[in-house]
């Protein structure tokens, strides 16, 4: 595996624990502030403390899923239960060719207890929402290969990255016990590490953000881990590509507060927003 820093720009500082960046045709980037629970377009044209999360917070009343109208700002709330079990921690989210979304549910930990995650798949609309997975420790991050035949997500405080063959509408094929949760394991971050959310290259490549050292670790489909990439601090939570050749890499630096822009070696997978 090679090991490299990244050689990064900041976009913007500031932020609030900056996650989830998606890279817009116009060359916008939206990031979810945690901390500041809002959702920001920084235009691409404050290191005034650290932040860490850490337990439930105060006024948590449940998760959701929610669309926002970017022209108008308009929330509309599309999803809090599924089959009557609440959706605790709604993390990443990614959407296929027909327009669905495969979401994990991180859950939450309060005081001595955990919430188990899972995976779901839903309509866009609210329609219709099915849990795919389940029971997963954390989990985080989703993506989907390029030819849409595979799920991958990643576990959190297991620093695992697990995938399934998708074969129907919210539908996954699982190998039985010991798997955990019915995937099969690419691989798992190196010494004390975690994972948080990814992304796919074009080529098929997995690069999840990894905390505690803070970087990015790529995976090739087959399971070999690649490379490393060094961040600034320990909290890299988020990676998505954009730019006209798919070969910049966004990361959020969340600890930090940053927005950063890397020149990434090979073009990303375009998502389905990104797609003509």
């Amino acid at each position: 595996m090679q090991m490299r820093k990244l050689d990064y720009r900041v976009v913007t500082d500031g932020l609030e624990f900056p996650e989830g960046p998606i890279a817009l045709a116009d060359g916008s980037v939206l990031v979810v502030e945690i901390k500041g629970g809002r959702l920001i377009r920084v235009k691409i044209t404050r290191e005034d403390g650290y932040n860490r999360p850490h337990g439930r917070a105060d006024d948590y009343t449940g998760g959701a899923i929610q669309r926002v109208d970017l022209a108008t700002g308009a929330i509309t709330t599309l999803y809090t239960h599924c089959d009557g079990v609440p959706i605790n921690g709604p993390n990443d989210i990614v959407f296929d060719r027909q327009g669905d979304m495969w979401f994990t549910d991180h859950g939450k930990t309060h005081g001595r207890q955990m919430d188990c995650g899972a995976v779901y798949h839903a309509a866009a609309d609210g329609s219709w929402i099915h849990q795919a997975i389940f029971p997963m420790v954390t989990p985080n991050g989703c993506g989907l290969s390029p030819d849409e035949k595979t799920l991958y997500a990643s576990e959190t405080e297991t620093g695992r990255l697990w995938h399934w063959p998708i074969t129907g509408r919210g539908e996954v094929a699982k190998i039985p016990w010991p798997s955990p949760n019915g995937g099969a394991l690419v691989g798992q971050a190196t010494g004390y590490q975690r994972f948080d959310s990814l992304a796919l290259e074009e080529n098929g490549n997995i690069c999840v953000a990894t905390l505690v050292t803070g970087g990015i670790t790529v995976f090739s489909p087959g399971g070999e881990k690649l490379e490393y990439w060094e961040g600034p601090e320990p909290y890299c939570t988020n990676i998505c590509f954009g730019g006209p050749d798919m070969k910049t890499a966004y990361i959020t630096v969340s600890g930090t507060g940053l927005l950063i822009a890397v020149d990434w070696p090979r073009p990303g997978l375009k998502l389905l927003h990104q797609r003509g």
